[in-house]
């Protein structure tokens, strides 16, 4: 086995956090071991137990008050802090862990942090060199499919966070339990752009018909944006959730088979034929 990381990321409110609290649960409850590290400098309380806490290195509460910044210039000194100490910090803390471990990594919604700048990249890449196998995890909120401007707008994010951290990459939609009307869904778990443009062109006006056909064309040509339907009161959906990372960090494929020989220690019984192994 070796060691796997989830970096769960999207914007502010997307339910990142509770996504990570659910996972902790359901492994808790099938006996698998997961550390779920916050990567959060604003956060204030979890309902997991953290492993490792970034605010043990640098804090949003500190640096506004000793450096007089807002909350959104703040949290971007936090994070280039930690880039500047990512080897010190992060590299002492990971090496308590080894093969078989498994990290979440819950981190802030800032989106900028992930399009634009180059402190996850640079998390992304130490962990790569630390022999972590990474998953990129980008939470949008169900609630985004009410508003089919606001859903393209999720899903351009998406792909530039794909495009920007070159992992493997699952989009989860959150909060499905909470939407009312779910008999379009699935027009947005496999999102067609060609589909979704005249509804698009409807919500904004004739003005935006360049630029609206020009995201939809990018988003097409790309074809790599799809979403996984998280319902936190089906224990089945962060199941086939989980299942969905764990092919695409290859979890567990290198794992030995047990192998028990029938005929250990001794000769095979007459007429048993040809000696065998259970797998």
């Amino acid at each position: 086995m070796g060691k796997y990381a989830q970096i769960v990321i999207g914007p502010a409110g997307c339910g990142k956090s509770t996504y990570c609290n659910h996972l902790y649960e359901h492994c808790q409850a099938i006996k698998r071991s997961i550390h779920v590290v916050n990567l959060d400098p604003a956060a204030e309380s979890f309902q997991y137990p953290v492993s490792l806490d970034v605010r043990d290195l640098v804090s949003l509460e500190d640096v506004v008050e000793e450096l007089g910044l807002g909350p959104n210039g703040g949290l971007l000194y936090c994070m280039e802090y930690l880039e500047e100490n990512l080897h010190e910090w992060l590299g002492t803390e990971l090496e308590g862990y080894g093969d078989d471990d498994y990290l979440v990594f819950d981190c802030p919604g800032q989106i900028e942090l992930y399009n634009h700048l180059s402190v996850f990249r640079t998390f992304v890449d130490f962990l790569k060199s630390d022999g972590w196998s990474v998953c990129v995890v980008y939470c949008l909120d169900a609630h985004f499919i009410t508003d089919v401007a606001k859903f393209m707008a999720g899903a351009l994010q998406a792909l530039a966070a794909m495009v920007k951290l070159e992992l493997p990459h699952v989009n989860i939609l959150t909060k499905i339990d909470l939407l009312e009307d779910k008999r379009h869904l699935d027009d947005f778990l496999f999102p067609d752009p060609a589909l979704l443009l005249p509804q698009l062109a409807a919500s904004t006006g004739p003005r935006f018909k360049q630029l609206n056909t020009a995201m939809a064309g990018l988003l097409d040509e790309f074809s790599l944006v799809s979403f996984l339907p998280l319902d936190i009161t089906d224990e089945d959906s962060i199941a086939d959730i989980l299942g969905q990372i764990d092919m695409a960090i290859q979890y567990g494929e290198d794992a030995e088979p047990r192998i028990r020989d029938e005929y250990e220690g001794g000769d095979e019984e007459e007429g048993d034929g040809d000696g065998g192994v259970d797998i």
